[in-house]
Parts: structure tokens; C-alpha cells; sequence
């Protein structure tokens, strides 16, 4: 297992759409395996392949010690909303209050390549919609109206959780 370096906000790799997994195969599981202490070292709770510039529809959500693997992930059914506070590990030091919904269920296969589903409220559910957006070439900054709405993490150390700050 590697530590891969985290691309920035400015990397292209990070604004085209990821290619779906065929091959379930040596080198998906290299990847994967190299995903968890890569987001564990940055820290973070969650970790879009595209994001250590592979762009393959893989991510990885680490919460609570549970950790979800998703490949050719798919919101299925999201209800509700929440606004909370988001980071990103490719944009450091900075937060915004995003909506998102507040439940999703969704389609994913295994390393293996096997189907399932997996449903999520609260921090897993906004994580697993912020790692999709990746997957599709979108930030979180996107759903805000201007980048002035980007706040600077030690400034709103008093509202941002832990895991909000460390990044999605």
C-alpha cells in the first residue's frame, strides 16, 4: 500500500467525467488499497479516485471505522435536505454550508464486482454524494453562488466538525 499524492481544485483530471470499471481485477485492488491511507494521511472521511489522478469511477468513505468501498457508484433514490459544512481534500483549508440531500440510497459494485446497495443519512450521506460528484467531475464548491462563500478553516473552527474539516 501507497500514500498517492491528492490533486488540487486546478487539476483538469478532476473536472471530466470518471470511466466506469470492467475489469475487477490486480490493479483495482492496487488502487483501492492505495485509496485508504492516502485519505487516512490527508485526513479525510472520504476519497474519489479521481482525486489521486486515476479517473475511474472508484471512491472510498471511512466513517465511524466502517469503511464502504464503491465502484461504478449510482445515486439510486435521495429524499430530504441538509445543509452543513464541507471541506474537500482537493481544496485544503477551506469549507462552505452546501445542500445536499439528506438521505440516498446507492448502487455500487465490490472489488470483486459484486452489486450492492448501500443507504446513507447524515455525514455518509452527504459523503457518498460528494464522492459521486467527483466521479462526475464536479466539487462542492459548484453549488455555491460565489467563492466568496468559501470559508478558511481556522475561521469557523467553532461550527465545522472534525471530519467536515479534515475533507470529504
Amino acid at each position: 500500500m501507497a500514500i498517492r499524492r491528492i490533486v488540487t481544485a486546478e487539476d483538469p483530471v478532476l473536472r471530466e467525467r470518471t470511466k466506469k470499471v470492467s475489469s475487477f481485477d490486480a490493479s483495482l485492488h492496487r488502487l483501492l488499497d492505495d485509496m485508504l491511507p492516502t485519505m487516512r494521511d490527508a485526513p479525510g472521511v472520504g476519497l474519489a479516485a479521481n482525486q489521486v489522478a486515476v479517473p475511474l469511477q472508484v471512491a472510498i468513505i471511512e466513517i465511524d471505522g466502517k469503511l464502504t468501498e464503491l465502484v461504478n457508484p449510482q445515486i439510486v433514490k435521495s429524499s430530504g435536505e441538509q445543509v452543513d459544512w464541507e471541506g474537500c481534500l482537493s481544496i485544503p483549508g477551506y469549507v462552505a454550508e452546501v445542500t445536499r440531500a439528506a438521505k440516498v440510497t446507492v448502487k455500487a459494485r465490490d472489488r470483486h464486482g459484486k452489486e450492492f446497495r448501500v443507504k446513507g443519512e447524515e455525514l455518509f450521506a452527504r459523503a457518498l454524494q460528494h464522492e459521486i460528484d467527483h466521479l462526475n467531475g464536479r466539487l462542492y464548491i459548484d453549488y455555491l453562488d460565489s467563492l466568496d462563500e468559501l470559508v478558511h478553516v481556522r475561521e469557523a473552527e467553532d461550527e465545522v466538525t472534525e471530519e467536515t474539516a479534515a475533507g470529504i
